[in-house]
């Protein structure tokens, strides 16, 4: 009996001994990679298969927690209660400024650390408040009709790639001493997607010049994969040359992971891979689910959202995938989890340090503000209406978003500690007794208007006189509002006009009744306060457009129609209402003659006025021998503030990257020999540059 007793003792002692012992994977001094090996083979095939899906399931044997890999951060931490909230991503594009972006997303990503750490606190890390976050948007805004343009950085690739790098870096920040990494950015959608929304899980882009491919829409793509160390790349819904994007072995395969040499993890869209094989979905591209889910693995879709990935068990037993290429996918995914250190206790993390305090601070929403000054584009200023008079003037403030907080919110949003609209801050810069909404016993008229989130987006049930599920089949200003402002310019009073959009607006109607016009687009939470300081001379308006602003529907090209041909100001023939680049300041700025060497654009800016004033330097660049191409291609900018009656000389980077353009033999971007015109200027129009010539 006694020596059973013994036995029994032995035993439990062992057992206890084994399970304090820490396993390979489990042990933090040893690299990343041996870590994922070891934890690989002891996973059962369903246990695989369970990581591979947004929403992953815990496995408590091995001491894994639930995980859910989406989360949002379009302009700050969305959907995850209260956050800093700032202006949506097209108006922050609109400040050309890029240090301030990256600024705004250090923000951003201290807050999603600090979410995480509270619902792992709380014993769960739900949706929304991973740190894995689908941001940032760069797709080219083709057409300004697209509902999700407003996520964007603008029509302009170049631009595009600089203010992505700007988000990658912000999110992602800097290596930690303890080696773990912030968060992780995710670059969507690849590729060539920006609508149409009506039919994006059939459309197929079948006919694509490899100039507009390279040149236009794989452009920030490759540039921001090849410069920082981004984390996530998310496929796209639409069909590229009849393969589904999470399915394209051009796209996932030969270009972004053996030219351009990706290690990171490549996530779908949401519902993507269920678009491979259900009814009505890429004519059935492939109609069993079992291939279908093979199909996306083998050509290195790692992670879905969605449910199809379930079928991934059948699809190994039936043969049509093996489990070492179920594996290719679980390395990456598993090595993205340890770095985050989400594996690890949250103690041992230094990233999990940041104080809880900082969320949704003041330091962050003055921020918030900051950034919504600069977003601000004044596009109209006849006979200098604005800025506007403090004292001796009564306003009516009316409009459908003089008081509408959602309008500012944008879509993918967070949830402000305080939303600040125009009416309020108008009202909080003249007095309630100055502001009426008596059009007729005001002496100035200011009119907030535009659309909103409701009436731009993704496939939105919500569809108003020119709107398609999200997608607008009009860009003129809706007919009610439009009516409205002829009704009011009957009075005989000057109208100022605020127009809130994620996107360009036929305006010009518009132009002829207001005195003044200042784009909005949606400004975030502190968005009253800029509108307000803008139209009362506090703040000096700097914001180029992101876009151009077309003139009318007729200027528009057949929205599925890939080609850029007639479309942005690139390949545009036509004279746009407002240009690419274009902005006005209360200042007045003049440029010397630039000199091109050592690899730089050298050029001096006065500010000729009596405000100081920000002005954004824009360097074009064209090849003379080029009749195919478009004329001039954004190369360089910097935004820099200049006080009255001061000069900066700027200096802008000029290498040999600028002077890239497709070469059909190389099947490349190569700088080949010729001449070329570098513009600079301060818009993308010609009256507004000046010319330097370069030989290479």
């Amino acid at each position: 009996m006694m020596k059973r007793i013994l036995s029994l003792i032995s035993l439990m002692l062992l057992c206890g001994a084994m399970a304090a012992q820490t396993l390979p994977y489990q042990d933090r001094t040893l690299p990343v990679d041996q870590r994922v090996e070891d934890l690989l083979g002891r996973l059962t095939l369903e246990q695989k298969v369970s990581l591979m899906m947004n929403t992953s399931a815990p496995i408590p044997s091995l001491g894994i927690r639930e995980y859910d890999w989406w989360s949002e951060s379009l302009h700050g931490c969305a959907r995850a209660g209260t956050a800093t909230m700032f202006p949506q991503a097209i108006g922050m594009a609109a400040s050309w400024d890029d240090a301030l972006l990256e600024k705004v997303f250090t923000v951003a990503s201290d807050e999603h650390r600090i979410k995480y750490k509270i619902a792992r606190r709380e014993g769960r890390v739900r949706r929304y408040h991973g740190l894995t976050v689908w941001t940032p948007n760069i797709n080219i805004f083709r057409d300004p009709r697209w509902g999700r343009g407003q996520e964007t950085y603008g029509e302009d690739p170049y631009l595009t790639t600089r203010m992505g790098y700007a988000v990658v870096t912000g999110l992602q920040g800097p290596e930690a001493p303890d080696g773990y990494d912030k968060l992780h950015a995710c670059l969507k959608h690849y590729a060539v997607h920006s609508g149409p929304e009506g039919n994006r899980h059939s459309f197929d882009v079948e006919e694509l010049s490899y100039r507009d491919l390279m040149e236009t829409y794989l452009y920030a793509f490759e540039r921001i994969v090849k410069s920082t160390d981004v984390q996530e790349v998310m496929c796209a819904y639409q069909r590229f040359e009849s393969e589904p994007c999470c399915g394209s072995d051009k796209l996932l395969v030969q270009l972004l992971r053996e030219k351009w040499g990706y290690r990171g993890l490549v996530t779908s869209d949401c519902g993507a891979i269920d678009d491979f094989w259900r009814p009505g979905r890429h004519e059935t591209y492939l109609n069993e689910p079992e291939i279908a889910v093979a199909k996306a693995v083998r050509t290195g879709t790692d992670l879905e959202c969605g449910s199809s990935y379930r079928h991934l068990v059948d699809a190994v037993k039936q043969g049509k995938l093996s489990e070492a290429e179920i594996d290719v996918s679980l390395r990456r995914l598993l090595r993205a989890r340890f770095r985050l250190g989400e594996m690890d206790p949250d103690e041992v993390v230094s990233w999990n340090s940041i104080p809880e305090e900082r969320l949704a601070c003041d330091e962050s929403r003055a921020l918030s503000l900051e950034m919504a000054r600069e977003t601000m584009v004044l596009l109209q200023n006849r006979k200098g209406i604005l800025p506007l008079r403090k004292t001796g003037v009564k306003y009516a403030v009316i409009g459908p978003n003089a008081d509408n907080e959602q309008t500012l919110w944008g879509n993918y949003n967070g949830t402000p500690v305080e939303t600040v609209t125009a009416l309020e801050g108008i009202v909080a810069k003249v007095g309630e007794q100055n502001v009426t909404d008596d059009a007729a016993a005001a002496d100035i008229i200011i009119f907030v208007g535009g659309i909103s989130p409701r009436m731009e987006g993704e496939e939105m049930r919500f569809s108003p006189e020119g709107f398609d599920h999200g997608d607008r089949t009009t860009i003129e200003l809706p007919r009610g509002q439009r009516d409205t402002l002829q009704q009011l310019a009957a009075l005989g009073k000057p109208i100022v006009l605020v127009n809130m959009s994620g996107s360009a607006m036929g305006l010009l109607p518009e132009t002829k009744v207001c005195r003044a016009i200042l784009q909005a687009w949606y400004a975030g939470e502190a968005g009253g306060t800029a509108i307000a300081d803008v139209l009362f001379g506090d703040y000096n308006p700097g914001g180029k457009l992101p876009v151009t602003f077309y003139r009318s529907d007729a200027d528009l090209p057949d929205f599925e129609n890939y080609d850029m041909a007639g479309r942005t100001y690139r390949y545009f023939e036509g004279d746009p209402l407002w240009e690419f680049g274009y902005g006005l300041s209360y200042t007045k700025f003049r440029f010397g003659r630039a000199r091109v060497r050592d690899g730089y654009l050298e050029v001096k800016v006065r500010n000729c006025g009596r405000r100081d004033g920000d002005e954004v330097v824009q360097v074009y660049v064209g090849k003379d021998e080029d009749v195919e191409g478009p004329r001039k291609s954004l190369r360089g900018f910097q935004r820099v503030h200049i006080p009255a009656h001061k000069s900066v000389v700027v200096r802008i980077p000029l290498g040999d990257e600028a002077f890239e353009t497709y070469n059909p033999s190389q099947g490349d971007m190569t700088a080949g020999t010729g001449h070329y015109t570098v513009y600079y200027g301060n818009s993308s129009s010609d009256r507004n540059l000046r010319k330097v010539r370069v030989t290479i």
